[in-house]
Formats: structure tokens, C-alpha cells, sequence
């Protein structure tokens, strides 16, 4: 019975308002893309580099650091955020969308917009670390509620 109200409920708000922030970290992924190569594509015209035998592992060792961390920053969206893009649609197809997982999708997107305008800028760690840890404590609020609904209710 809890699970039909919490469906019940569910269904009050609009189901693809969650896909916004969905959306949105994808937008993000594929700005910070951009951003990598308009940073490392002049970098690289001006090394004297043989691009033939470069190595992943040589381009991180001589890029600086505005060069790296937008490539640092596109690897670290295509992490946690899949579970993020999973969540959200395991949410949509069980009609599970409410105010709370809209809220916490809303403040993963906008921390983790946050969170890569300063990693491929500024790069202040400390600042860095506290958008990246309020980004993931959304995420982890909606997978752990997510599961116990999902394995509460069986």
C-alpha cells in the first residue's frame, strides 16, 4: 500500500520535468568537450611535439595545467554522472519522479556546473572538492532512496 501512495504522489508532478537537469549535465559534458580540444588543439599546434608518438600518458605529462584539467574534468563527467543519467531513468519509467528527486536532480546539475567551471578555470581544490561533495551527496540521496523504494515495496 505504501508503494501505490508513494506512486499516487509521484504522479502530482510532471514526470519529465526531471529530464531538465538530465539534459543539462549532458549540455555541461559536451561544453567541457569543446572546452578540452579549444584549449589543447592550439597547445599542441605550438609543441614541438611529434603528434605521431604522442602518448596518452606523454600528453599528461607535458600539457599545464589549463590544458589537463579540462581534460581531467571531461573524464570525471563520464563517471559518477552515468549513474546520475541511470537514476533518472529508472525514475521516469517507474513513474517514481517527485518535488524531492527534482530538487536533488537540480542540485547535482547546478553543483556540478559549479564544480566544472572551477576545475577547468581556477581550480581551487578545497572549493572544487566541497561542489563535487554536495553534487554527490544529491546523487547518493536519490540512488539510496531510489533502492530502498525499489526494494521496499516488492
Amino acid at each position: 500500500m505504501r508503494g501505490f501512495s508513494h506512486r499516487i504522489k509521484a504522479n502530482h508532478m510532471k514526470q519529465t520535468a526531471i529530464f531538465v537537469p538530465f539534459f543539462l549535465v549532458m549540455l555541461l559534458t559536451l561544453v567541457v568537450w569543446f572546452y578540452m580540444y579549444a584549449k589543447r588543439i592550439p597547445f599542441l599546434q605550438k609543441s614541438k611535439t611529434n603528434l605521431n608518438r604522442l602518448t596518452p600518458a606523454e600528453l599528461a605529462r607535458i600539457s599545464p595545467p589549463s590544458v589537463a584539467n579540462p581534460s581531467d574534468n571531461l573524464k570525471n563527467l563520464l563517471e559518477l554522472p552515468t549513474l546520475f543519467y541511470g537514476v533518472v531513468l529508472y525514475l521516469f519509467v517507474t513513474t517514481g519522479v517527485d518535488r524531492g528527486y527534482w530538487v536533488a536532480a537540480w542540485i547535482f546539475a547546478v553543483f556540478r556546473i559549479f564544480h566544472s567551471a572551477v576545475h577547468c578555470t581556477v581550480n581551487i581544490v578545497i572549493v572544487r572538492f566541497w561542489l563535487y561533495f554536495i553534487s554527490t551527496l544529491a546523487l547518493w540521496f536519490m540512488l539510496i532512496r531510489a533502492a530502498v523504494g525499489a526494494l521496499g515495496t516488492g
